[in-house]
């Protein structure tokens, strides 16, 4: 089961789409994640012992998966919610098949492995396919990866609804520029994708001492600041100010003066006029149309929440209430996780996603005492959890299933733990 669970690890950047019906795209994650779920439940009936590991957040995750469930009686439209309901039924299992394989760090480690083996080959892709539009042209290589590269992967419905609606392309100073993206819909799934990625890899360097991991590491890192995404941006920020914290008592008086001068030097090289530095300094412009439409985005998703705060407006649904028209592939959401959580299935909800998160961090930051690795676990988290504030990625197969992943490490048990 574990070699098994390792082979669907490596395959979670590449998963190809099924199209079971006609204008239906499938991640093909899905069907894997439940065929490896039914087989460990079939293994663990056949012994009469199932064990679900990770303390208390099963629980929190299971509460929020009810309440979505709940959050049907509310809605307009029954078969946008069973959409989505099916989507998270298909991806939440990974997190209890997760938990139940890797029962220690050192199979942890070899699941690491395999995610950033994985994730550095599309990162690779992903800084291929921006260079290339300085040898190809733009418009060469955007048609190139619009017409060959990304249907096998998304789906032609997925595809076209994608291409429909781009934000591959970002005009920067007056240029426009292809971004990152691989084989992911968009940038801002790429960016959460490596986001959550690059802390492990730090992890596992500290661990094992290889030095491919750096490797990986700068690889992942430039192929997500290529992405131009200010939410990876953010995230990324959010990361290191996070590992500052942890370590600022802890740091010597004249390594925490080359670490401000370390500063210093990245503040100054954002100062200095770049694609890069044009689009971080742009977070902070709120008069930038791309700013304004999304403060507009959160204020219309406040307005939904207010009239709807308990049960929300029903999963799958928050569309409706902003234009009776909308089609379900249209991207009509709040651009912001916790925003769409409880316009969709209401503050409880929302409670329950942020004792997740909350939980999850205080036991890694709990057992970095004796590994490095949970620390880096916790980093994850918290680059995640920022970047949640500017986009939702829930609702992404690749992106909420490493999530899961990197979530079931927190349940790795220790002497003192017990299982459910």
């Amino acid at each position: 089961m574990f070699q098994l669970f390792c082979f669907l690890v490596l395959y979670l950047p590449f998963q190809l789409a099924l199209n079971p019906a006609s204008g239906v795209d499938l991640a093909s994650i899905r069907v894997a994640i439940l065929a490896v779920f039914l087989l460990w439940l079939a293994e663990g009936l056949k012994k009469r012992k199932i064990t679900i590991y990770g303390g208390i957040i099963p629980f929190f995750l299971l509460s929020f998966l009810f309440l979505g469930v709940i959050s049907v009686f509310w809605a307009q439209n029954l078969e946008w919610s069973g959409r989505k309901l099916m989507f998270l039924f298909s991806i939440f299992p990974v997190y209890f098949v997760a938990g139940a394989v890797i029962k220690n760090k050192e199979k942890a480690l070899k699941v690491i492995k395999m995610l950033i083996w994985g994730g550095t080959t599309a990162a690779i892709l992903g800084i291929f396919q921006f260079a290339a539009q300085f040898v190809w042209g733009l418009d060469g290589i955007y048609n190139f990866w619009a017409e060959y590269v990304i249907w096998p992967f998304l789906g032609e419905s997925f595809s076209r609804a994608v291409l429909e609606n781009p934000s591959w392309l970002v005009n920067i100073s007056g240029r426009t520029y292809l971004r990152a993206t691989a084989i992911f819909p968009d940038p801002h799934m790429f960016s959460f994708f490596l986001g959550l990625l690059i802390p492990l890899t730090i992890g596992a360097y500290l661990e094992k001492r290889n030095k491919t991991y750096l490797f990986s590491f700068f690889v992942l890192l430039l192929a997500d600041i290529l992405t131009f995404s200010r939410g990876g941006y953010l995230g990324l920020t959010a990361g290191i100010l996070f590992l500052i914290f942890i370590f600022w008592k802890k740091i010597a008086r004249k390594f925490r003066l080359f670490l401000l001068a370390l500063i210093f030097l990245a503040v100054l090289a954002l100062l200095i006029p770049s694609p890069v530095s044009s689009r971080f300094q742009s977070i902070f412009n709120f008069q930038e149309g791309s700013n304004k439409g999304r403060m507009e985005t959160w204020k219309q998703a406040a307005e939904v929440i207010w009239n709807n705060p308990i049960m929300g407006v029903g999963i799958g649904n928050y569309p409706l209430e902003i234009k009776a028209t909308a089609d379900y592939r249209e991207p009509i959401y709040a651009h912001n996780t916790y925003l769409d959580i409880a316009a969709e299935t209401g503050l409880v909800s929302l409670l329950f996603w942020l004792l997740v998160l909350g939980t999850a961090l205080a036991t890694f930051l709990k057992k970095a005492r004796r590994s490095p690795l949970f620390l880096f676990c916790a980093l994850s988290i918290i680059i995640f959890s920022a970047h949640s504030l500017v986009e939702t990625a829930i609702y992404s197969p690749v992106v909420l299933t490493l999530f899961l992943i990197i979530l079931s490490f927190s349940g790795i048990k220790e002497t003192d733990e017990k299982n459910i």
